[in-house]
């Protein structure tokens, strides 16, 4: 691998917007450079950091593997539906009262502060403000 090849990667990784998804970044890039480092040494680890964080990304605060295991989890509890009026979207402030939030288990590894709901029956995580941060679809 050459020089140019390096710093475009290096590039790749510092452009991406660090605000957007930041735990699916952070966990994408670790596994992305232990994957590379396993296959091609310090090199394939700075590519594989770089690659690992733009899937990790699209993947979200769960990361995209962890996604349907999270929706069978949250199912198999028969968490109560809380009954909401605007819209289930990123972003959107639940209020305080009246919706029951509960923690996340360790096991899928996502940052301390998050937790999760359902509402209109669709599973979704939240953070310490009561904010929409993913919707489990």
């Amino acid at each position: 691998m050459n020089i140019k090849t390096l710093l475009a990667a290096s590039a790749i990784a510092l452009a991406l917007p660090m605000a957007a998804q930041a735990q699916g970044l952070v966990r994408g890039a670790e596994q992305g450079a232990r994957d590379g480092g396993d296959a091609a040494g310090p090199v394939g680890a700075i590519v594989g950091g770089a690659v690992g964080a733009a899937t990790g990304t699209v993947g979200g605060i769960l990361g995209i593997d962890d996604r349907p295991r999270f929706r069978s989890y949250v199912t198999e509890r028969r968490v109560r539906s809380y009954d909401y009026d605007g819209s289930v979207a990123v972003g959107t402030v639940l209020p305080g009262s009246g919706v029951t939030y509960y923690d996340v288990p360790d096991d899928y590894r996502v940052k301390p502060g998050y937790r999760y709901t359902v509402v209109n029956d669709r599973p979704v995580l939240v953070d310490r403000g009561h904010r929409i941060v993913e919707v489990i679809d």
